[in-house]
């Protein structure tokens, strides 16, 4: 048995769709196990770009099951909207995808919610939401008495549920919204359209929690998908500048019910360069023409937003933290290929905060918006990578910015990434290769 897990080590969009879709061919399961439509995986093959939020990045691969359980919140129209697309490309999905029963629902209470709240707060204090109303229904889902899981959708009281929900929202909300117009919820239509949901997804519905558990202890090889990155966890990662789940490690017993214990391995995914969308802190940002050309060749906009994302140079600082938080065991360095001829590369080691060295990450979100980078230079390289197929045929500057961060994060890379489609990637040894053969 190998249950393994890839976990994004920044502010998310580290390329772990590739890794993961690459990682299937050794598993019988892949599973996402937190976050909601705001996560979005690209995964290249076959000259065919695929664009997954919600279903595992598995699904790409048959003969693989993918399942999504009760950690992650569900917005239905987006999940059949995403599987729709899927299987006009021509990708199956049947019995190969399984949702939870206790995956938590995302009604349009929750988008308004987000809107309403949204306008109420100043431009320069906005946490950077996706306006997909995850927030909302996390926090319903802790507040328990307004949320719905998908498997209150068949039982026959869901009308009623959402009758007095719908009641209870519109006073919320008529009084809150001051900055914005609000048109009252219609609990009918609501609950109208979101029973034809259901009923479209009642063929994958059902409970993940005893299918995961049989799986680990009858010795299937799971893959465990993480979404987002560590960095943006919500107990752990830059508050309030973070998503509304635990998007480390810790997350993956509570989102799953798989206890940690059968975690064999721990894959974390880094770029060569840090990146950052929406507000937070950003040490190592590159608030300039350099920072645009970066952000221009490694395309980075938003998979599910668009949004243009801030680039830096990498934080190994950010990184080592993101890695014993998350328990990785290896990493893997993606879009190595952007870096090259840009001139000298910057390694941030460590921080100072008034004055003084520091090491760690900060808990405090102000103190992380006052402390100063401080940089190792190495040299760069001048020739393009992205036809490079083995890691000892890299230019000899590039080898030695990866070991460079290998030492500075205090995990071994494994696994670098020269281009988005899965014959870009190189295994740096042979025992590496190994690792990830086809079962």
């Amino acid at each position: 048995m190998t249950v393994t897990c890839v976990i994004g080590l920044q502010w998310g969009d580290e390329a772990k769709g590739k890794i993961v879709d690459l990682l299937t061919e050794a598993h019988d399961v892949v599973v996402r196990y937190q976050g909601g439509s705001n996560a979005g995986h690209t995964v290249v093959t076959g000259g065919k770009t695929y664009k997954l939020s919600l279903v595992p990045s598995g699904i790409l691969r048959p003969g693989v099951q993918c399942v999504v359980t009760g950690g992650v919140v569900l917005n239905p129209a987006s999940l059949l909207e995403e599987m729709g697309r899927l299987r006009s490309a021509g990708v199956e999905i049947g019995k190969n995808l399984m949702i939870s029963r206790r995956a938590h629902v995302i009604f349009p209470w929750h988008m308004e919610e987000e809107r309403v709240l949204d306008a109420r707060v100043a431009s320069d204090k906005s946490i950077g939401t996706t306006m997909r109303g995850i927030g909302p229904c996390y926090r319903d889902k802790v507040g328990r008495s307004n949320a719905i899981r998908l498997g209150d959708m068949y039982r026959p009281e869901f009308h009623d549920q959402v009758a007095r929900i719908v009641e209870h929202k519109n006073l919320t909300l008529k009084a809150l919204a001051t900055n914005v117009d609000f048109k009252p919820l219609d609990a009918e239509a609501i609950f109208a359209e979101y029973s034809q949901y259901a009923a479209q997804l009642q063929p994958h519905v059902c409970d993940t929690t005893e299918y995961l558990l049989d799986a680990v202890e009858s010795g299937q090889h799971v893959l465990f998908e993480g979404a987002q990155g560590a960095l943006l966890d919500i107990d752990h990662g830059t508050f309030p500048y973070v998503t509304s789940s635990n998007s480390s490690g810790v997350g993956i017993p509570a989102g799953s019910g798989v206890p940690g214990k059968y975690l064999d391995k721990v894959i974390g995914v880094l770029k060569a360069y840090s990146t950052r969308v929406g507000g937070g802190p950003f040490p190592t940002e590159l608030d300039n023409e350099l920072g645009q050309t970066i952000r221009d060749r490694g395309n980075e906009y938003g998979t599910v937003t668009g949004r243009p994302r801030r680039c830096g140079w990498f934080d190994a600082v950010a990184a080592r933290y993101a890695a014993r938080l998350s328990g990785v065991d290896v990493l893997v360095i993606s879009l190595l290929d952007v870096l090259s001829t840009v001139g000298d590369l910057k390694i941030c080691v460590e921080y100072k905060l008034d004055g003084k060295r520091l090491d760690c990450f900060p808990s405090h979100v102000d103190d992380l918006k006052r402390v100063a980078p401080v940089y190792e230079t190495l040299p760069g390289w001048d020739a393009e990578i992205s036809d490079v197929r083995r890691y000892e045929d890299l230019p000899e500057n590039a080898r030695a910015y990866l070991s460079r961060i290998s030492e500075v994060v205090g995990r071994p890379v494994e696994i670098v990434s020269v281009g988005a489609d899965r014959e870009q990637t190189l295994f740096a040894d042979d025992a590496a290769a190994a690792s990830y053969v086809p079962r």
